[in-house]
């Protein structure tokens, strides 16, 4: 949990940090209304009532000052905090705060949110008092949050209106178990307010603007954390992952890359011991060899110094049946100079997680 909130503070010490000459800043506040997607149908006992909550946010505004701005349509860039009643006796409350962007299209009146950050549950599992909340296996989480929105600014003075559609994650990642997670679909409604809503003109990005490609380029990371396998208190476990890349840059937002990594797992190794001793009738002996080999691809969506990455990978070295052969990854990486770069990343087998991953890699 200590990682999680030098996460936050990561992300929110980058937020707050001087970018232009005079801060432009806005506030908004709305209601959200909603209901629990069920992605899992371990979860369907807990989709009883319809959640509900209210969300506000601080923006700072941009305007094209800098090249990344313009290359973005001038987004917003902020903190946000939402605070969900999950109505359902088992889930509790929710509290979280969260680092965030707004971009903007049409105009500047659809308007996306992405938010990254920690939330905090009133009433996770617990194995005497709530068993039941297979959804949440410990207080403090990780949570992302999704808005698309039509936004109207200084309608009346710096007072607006925005209304639209949001889905709010919350999952540990296997940090403890159970966690099956939780996705609300929501719709919101609010008012927006500016605090000098005369402001400067937008700069427009200019052709030639994006262009910037470079030679392919080579690195190695090194990936650790801690989780725990399904099994509820079997333990939390340290794991590590050494990967190599190569990556093509092809232009000032893009790139691609290709690597392969090597996973040590001692979660998985302590599951492998269970499952043979526990009379499952699995065929599990005990002797598989805990370690995997990966091979993955994936996508790097750079925006200033943070960047968004995706990625799919199959294990080509895959001993022991555990989740699927296939894992998809997702998360932020900021680089702290040209070369050297720290990634938190969730790596998943569809939607079930496995670990959140906190990396260190060498960009040759």
């Amino acid at each position: 949990m200590v990682k999680r909130l030098c996460l936050v503070l990561f992300l929110l010490g980058y937020i707050v940090q001087s970018q232009e000459d005079k801060r432009y800043y806005s506030f908004d506040v709305s209601n959200f209304y909603g209901t629990i997607l069920k992605h899992n149908p371990d979860i369907s006992h807990l989709i009883t009532g319809h959640p509900s909550g209210v969300l506000f946010s601080i923006n700072r505004k941009t305007f094209g000052n800098k090249e990344w701005q313009r290359l973005y349509n001038s987004p917003d860039y902020g903190v946000s905090f939402i605070y969900q009643n999950m109505d359902n006796e088992f889930l509790g409350e929710n509290f979280g705060v969260y680092a965030h962007y707004n971009f903007y299209f049409f105009k500047r009146i659809l308007m996306l949110r992405l938010g990254q950050g920690l939330a905090y549950n009133t009433n996770p599992y617990n194995e005497d008092d709530n068993f039941r909340n297979v959804a949440y296996g410990s207080h403090f989480m990780s949570s992302t949050f999704a808005m698309l929105n039509l936004k109207k600014e200084n309608l009346i003075g710096g007072l607006g209106v925005q209304l639209g559609l949001g889905v709010i994650h919350y999952s540990n990642a296997n940090f403890k178990a159970p966690n099956k997670s939780t996705n609300t679909l929501v719709f919101n409604a609010g008012f927006n307010y500016v605090l000098d809503n005369e402001y400067p003109d937008y700069e427009e990005k200019e052709k030639g603007d994006v262009k910037g490609s470079e030679p392919i380029s080579y690195g190695f990371m090194f990936r650790s954390g801690i989780n725990e396998s399904d099994v509820v208190g079997s333990g939390q476990y340290p794991f590590y992952t050494i990967a190599a890349f190569a990556d093509k840059r092809f232009n000032k937002k893009s790139s691609v890359h290709l690597g392969a990594e090597l996973f040590f797992s001692e979660a998985l190794e302590k599951f492998i011991d269970f499952r043979s001793t526990g009379n499952f009738e699995d065929g599990t002996k005990g002797d598989e060899d805990s370690k995997r080999v990966g091979i993955f691809f994936g996508h790097e969506l750079r925006i200033n110094k943070i960047s968004i990455l995706t990625q799919l990978g199959y294990y080509i070295y895959y001993p022991y049946d555990f989740e699927g052969q296939v894992y998809n990854r997702f998360g932020a990486r900021y680089y702290f100079n040209k070369n050297i770069f720290g990634s938190i990343t969730v790596r998943s087998h569809a939607a079930k997680a496995e670990a959140v991953e906190f990396s260190i890699g060498y960009r040759l």
